[in-house]
């Protein structure tokens, strides 16, 4: 006996909502976007990074890379300063974040640092971090992605308002005591209170300290300290991102993906994907007038 059209009304519905909720081949990877709006040039780095531009890369003022990583990567991206490396071996020194004294990154960066960190998967996991202190501002802006996708980041510039404690300080134009980076309370003091770890190594025992304060009071989107995550760690499906360094949080950011200008401010999907899924909504809704 063959099933009645009302037979197949529950079948269409849930035929219907799996082809909502299955990923689509762009789930399979994100492009990344890394502009650089200092005035000044910088080398980014990216660890691991093998596949993804070798691991770092020189980045002048105004440039961008645009890179893909696969679902899966876990790693981190930051900004090296103040860096002079041989064109031939790639060999050299950075006055902040330098992994070695190599261009191309197999390690994480020297503190202090400013960390973009990534886990992608379903969703992708990221946050802007300033456990190991802070030398450049960073802000991850998710475009063409489902979910919450909150802008993430340091926009503020904590090297102005560095204590003298925790400022690094290097020669930089005939300049001996300029402060290049904003040191963690842990890499300065190394004790368990300021590096959450001994007695203080959980969420309980390990609370915001005076600096880590003053840290996320200059950027509330950013880890303060190690267990600074119900405010510090963002979500997003199926996105691209776009890091740019010395940007606000506010401000417009693009990127190009399937030969297409995407900018930040948008919906949280495309105008391709709600044409189609619009399409299919309405071919459901015919399909199931003429079953009555």
């Amino acid at each position: 006996m063959f099933p009645t059209c009302s037979d197949l009304r529950p079948l269409l519905l849930l035929w219907l909502l799996v082809v909502l909720q299955t990923p689509t081949a762009v789930d399979s990877e994100r492009i990344f976007t890394i502009i650089n709006d200092c005035n000044s040039m910088i080398w980014p780095a990216v660890t691991p990074g093998g596949a993804l531009n070798r691991g770092g890369f020189p980045l002048k003022t105004g440039q961008s890379v645009v890179f893909t990583a696969p679902i899966g990567w876990s790693g981190r991206i930051w900004g090296r300063t103040g860096c002079d490396f041989d064109p031939t071996s790639n060999n050299g020194t950075c006055q902040t974040g330098g992994c070695g004294s190599t261009l191309l990154c197999v390690a994480s960066g020297e503190p202090p640092a400013t960390l973009a960190e990534f886990t992608l998967a379903s969703p992708d996991f990221y946050d802007v971090s300033l456990v190991d202190g802070f030398n450049l501002p960073i802000v991850i802006t998710p475009v063409n992605g489902r979910g919450n996708c909150s802008v993430a980041g340091c926009d503020g510039d904590l090297r102005r308002n560095c204590p003298a404690e925790l400022a690094l300080k290097r020669t930089v134009d005939n300049d001996d005591d300029h402060v290049v980076a904003c040191r963690s309370a842990c890499d300065v003091f190394d004790t368990d209170e300021y590096c959450c770890r001994g007695v203080h190594g959980n969420p309980l025992t390990c609370q915001p300290t005076y600096y880590s304060r003053m840290f996320k009071k200059a950027c509330p989107a950013a880890y303060s300290y190690a267990y600074d995550d119900p405010t510090s760690i963002f979500t997003c499906s199926g996105a691209d991102y776009i890091v740019t360094f010395c940007s606000k949080r506010n401000q417009t950011v693009c990127t190009f993906h399937d030969n297409k200008l995407i900018c930040s401010g948008g919906g949280s999907s495309s105008p391709a994907t709600r044409t189609f899924l619009g399409m299919l909504l309405l071919f459901v809704f015919f399909l199931l007038m003429l079953m009555k």
